[in-house]
């Protein structure tokens, strides 16, 4: 079950936060929809290694009708983190229930035999939850207070930056050196003292932002390793010194 949940997984979060486009989210009432749905299919099948089976495009089509759900809401309720939070709630929810019902969805496609291959795809979507994902849960709870005159920067230089420390952050929780994630607040800490000193509102702003994503990133490295715990290992070679 775990291996078609992770195949599933990380299917899902190519499909929602890699490879779905602007023109796709743009047009999520009409041919934009068809397109993410596809998208969806075909990540599925290929993570899973086979075509034949009924159940994954069931979920394909359940992936569709929550979209189209959040579609019809108003533009000033989807763009909200409830409405985020909500939307990729019940994507997860079906993913376990399709992993519950066919739990040998993994053991019956292409790549059954690679035991390593789980592991690697659980990493997989565990980084892009972490960054991709992280980024646009960050971005809707900060939308309140986009008006706020923040110094310029570069631009995409505040997302970028967040992609990075959330990507930081991942690896070192998977690499057992939680420390390190100190020295990474600290150096933000003095690099964004000039701005929380002059301006309280964008200081706040920023605190806000950054205690949410290291939060979203924490929480994504941990259950990623409670994953990796539970299915086969990597069996990663470490080269001699």
């Amino acid at each position: 079950m775990l291996e078609t949940f992770t195949a599933l997984l990380l299917a899902h979060v190519l499909a929602d936060f890699v490879l779905q486009t602007g023109w796709m989210v743009r047009r999520k009432r009409g041919a934009g929809m068809a397109a993410h749905g596809a998208l969806v299919l075909a990540t599925a099948l290929l993570a899973l290694g086979q075509w034949d089976r009924w159940e994954i495009y069931a979920l394909a089509a359940a992936h569709i009708a929550i979209d189209a759900g959040k579609a019809a809401l108003p533009a000033r309720r989807r763009a909200t983190l409830a409405a985020f939070l909500t939307d990729q709630a019940l994507h997860l929810a079906t993913l376990l229930i399709v992993a519950r019902q066919a739990p040998d969805l993994w053991a019956g496609g292409l790549w059954a035999d690679m035991a390593w291959l789980p592991g690697a795809m659980a990493l997989a979507a565990g980084l892009i939850l972490t960054t991709r994902a992280g980024g646009f849960a960050i971005g809707y709870l900060m939308a309140p207070w986009a008006d706020i005159d923040l110094p310029r920067g570069l631009p995409d230089g505040g997302r970028l930056i967040g992609i990075l420390e959330r990507g930081l952050i991942f690896i070192f929780v998977l690499a057992g050196e939680p420390g390190g994630i100190g020295f990474l607040i600290a150096a933000k800490s003095v690099l964004r003292f000039d701005t929380a000193r002059e301006d309280t509102r964008a200081g706040e702003y920023v605190i806000i932002g950054t205690l949410a994503s290291f939060g979203w990133a924490l929480a994504a490295a941990y259950a990623t390793l409670g994953l990796l715990g539970a299915l086969p290992p990597l069996h990663i070679a470490v080269p001699a010194p």
